[in-house]
């Protein structure tokens, strides 16, 4: 077994403080693809919903090598909700690089990473990205996270850690500051050379009995169930017969390695032998799951499961009872529905899926909403079509007492906006906590709430600051009932006939608030066509057409001025929508309903 040098990393980052485009560089500069072949900017952001949102959500593996050494770099997630995510990427390396904006400073999704790194005893190398931007401030940024490390209990080992000031879109990095302006160094080689010096290289025995844990799962139509993970001792080879456990108590299953891979860029390659340290694939068993141990049959040497965080949110999904039902979708049933719930299971730690007493309804629960809106995407995409509640989220009861889940939210704002913002986080029981303005006309404020508070907020948030504000949350703990939250402030108008709704009826119902359909758009009885500009519900006659009769009217005075609708989305939809309503999506279409269709049943349950 040849000892081959091995440094594996993983780059942790907020949303949208450049990670993706620094690995891209990262692929570039090591010589990984040729000066001919193109690059996208986004190479490890592949999945479609990444590439529109501009996320990471899925936690993905590529290798570079430099000098020698065979880098394996993990891309995780920056955003909470996909937890799940984050914590088997770290099970697989030995080092963190943990990527600042320039001008943000640390956020609090980098804080959520960063706490389970540090915990598993990680030491970070911190490269502080786009020094070259406007308003730039690398020296604060050193110290904020200095700081932050310190609040997250790191170690002296960890506190005394290495800088490198970076500008990831233009693929240079530097461990000196520089001046304004100017490029600070020539290439990526200063990130490359912390890396080698700083991480440390796997110790574990070639010679020893086989130790790989499967840390992530994939599947080909080829060869079925791929598991990748990292070796911590022995050799693996094709063809090698193994034993899969599930931690030191679990049960016991023998099988056979079919092939081994290794990372080579973005490629998967095969090779003779892989020994520890390195992240491989291995296919030709069934049976894999994520956090098994696979081991030599002889002599098993098992490690313990990989432990998630507990779902804080929980959302029903029912089968689509509407009478639009089956017109747009392919997978339309609650069995079909249940599957494709259980396949997700296998890959996604972080759901949970259970079966309730009424039929075709299922509980699904995840980290937050962004989590499970990603799963209806991805489901609607793939031709289902389901009806979803109101996310609720998940209690605890604690001897005897209710405990509910608070969040950490940070919002950074105008300060013009400043007594709105924290007028609506009061109102939805929301704690301040720190309230730090930047010396430029913005302020952050950092808050502690039920996250029952934070259900439908985005949108009011984004009203409030007229789209120039950021928020983010992060869980932060368990804590006693806070007692009743206000809900929505404005009813809906609910169509009380099946039809088309026509121009005519939309010009009517213009001045009785902003409405969700457009002309010739399909609606039935209980379908929720808009909202209402006052506090109650409103039936109204969605399908009137204008009486036709032998006398000639002037166009002007009969010209219909209709408000442009509000743009239905799948997030703001599962936000906006109430305990007794639903979200019918399709793979066309997302509509909101009542639960109940019938005014008279809806009565009737309001008793």
């Amino acid at each position: 077994m040849s000892t081959k040098q091995i440094r594996n990393i993983a780059i942790i980052a907020h949303v949208d403080h450049g990670k993706t485009t620094m690995v891209d560089q990262l692929l570039r500069q090591s010589g990984t693809f040729a000066d001919h072949e193109k690059v996208v900017d986004t190479v490890m952001d592949n999945n479609a919903i990444e590439k529109e949102r501009g996320i990471t959500i899925l936690a993905k593996n590529c290798a570079v090598t430099w000098e020698g050494t065979h880098i394996n770099i993990v891309d995780t997630p920056g955003h909470a909700d996909f937890g799940g995510e984050v914590e088997r990427a770290l099970s697989m390396v030995d080092g963190v690089v943990l990527l600042i904006d320039a001008q943000e400073g640390p956020m609090p999704q980098t804080r959520f990473v960063t706490k389970k790194a540090l915990a598993l005893g990680l030491k970070p190398i911190l490269v502080v990205n786009k020094v070259d931007k406007p308003g730039a401030r690398p020296d604060f940024v050193v110290n904020a996270a200095f700081d932050l490390f310190d609040k997250l209990g790191a170690s002296d080992e960890q506190l005394d850690f290495p800088v490198v000031y970076a500008s990831g879109i233009n693929g240079w990095s530097s461990l000196e500051e520089g001046a304004p302006g100017e490029q600070w160094g020539p290439d990526m080689s200063a990130l490359f050379n912390t890396v080698l010096k700083h991480v440390p290289p796997q110790k574990g025995d070639p010679a020893a009995p086989l130790q790989l844990q499967i840390s992530a799962l994939d599947f080909s139509t080829f060869v079925g169930r791929i598991g990748v993970g990292r070796i911590s001792q022995g050799t693996i080879k094709p063809m090698m017969d193994v034993v899969v456990m599930e931690g030191p108590d679990g049960k016991a299953i023998k099988g056979r390695v079919n092939q081994v891979l290794t990372f080579q860029g973005l490629d998967r390659v095969q090779t003779p032998e892989a020994g520890p340290g390195e992240i491989v694939l291995i296919n030709g068993i069934a049976d894999l799951n994520i956090g098994v141990t696979v081991t030599d049959p002889s002599s098993p040497a098992p490690l313990p499961m990989l432990k998630v965080d507990e779902p804080t949110l929980t959302m029903n999904f029912c089968v689509n009872t509407s009478p639009l039902a089956g017109r747009e979708g392919k997978f339309v049933t609650s069995r079909q529905i249940w599957d494709r719930l259980q396949k997700e299971l296998q890959h996604n730690v972080a759901l949970r899926v259970k079966e309730t007493d009424e039929e075709g309804i299922f509980e699904v629960m995840g980290r937050g909403e962004l989590h499970l809106t990603i799963l209806l995407e991805n489901m609607r995409r793939e031709g289902f079509e389901m009806a979803v509640s109101k996310p609720r989220v998940v209690m605890k009861d604690v001897d005897g007492e209710k405990y509910e889940p608070i969040e950490l939210v940070t919002a950074d704002i105008e300060e013009q906006h400043q007594g709105g913002v924290m007028q609506a986080l009061g109102e939805r029981k929301g704690d301040l906590v720190n309230m730090e303005p930047d010396g430029r006309g913005r302020v952050r404020l950092e808050y502690r709430i039920p996250a029952r508070g934070l259900i439908g907020f985005t949108n009011e948030f984004l009203n409030l600051t007229r789209g120039s504000g950021l928020i983010s949350n992060i869980f932060d703990s368990y804590e006693p009932h806070k007692g009743d939250i206000g809900g929505r402030k404005q009813g809906v108008l609910i169509s009380m006939d099946d039809g088309e709704i026509f121009t005519y009826a939309l010009g009517k119902l213009d001045d009785r608030g902003r409405m969700f359909v457009r002309a010739n758009d399909p609606v039935y009885e209980g379908m929720i066509v808009g909202i209402h500009s006052r506090d109650n519900d409103l039936v109204v006659n969605a399908t009137r057409t204008k009486q036709l009769t032998n006398f000639r009217v002037s166009g002007k005075e009969d010209a219909i001025k209709i408000t442009p609708p509000i743009d239905l989305t799948l997030e703001y939809g599962v936000e906006f929508i109430e305990d007794d309503e639903l979200v019918e999506i399709t793979p066309k279409s997302v509509r909101l309903r009542k639960r109940h269709l019938k005014e008279s049943d809806r009565k009737r349950a309001s008793r």
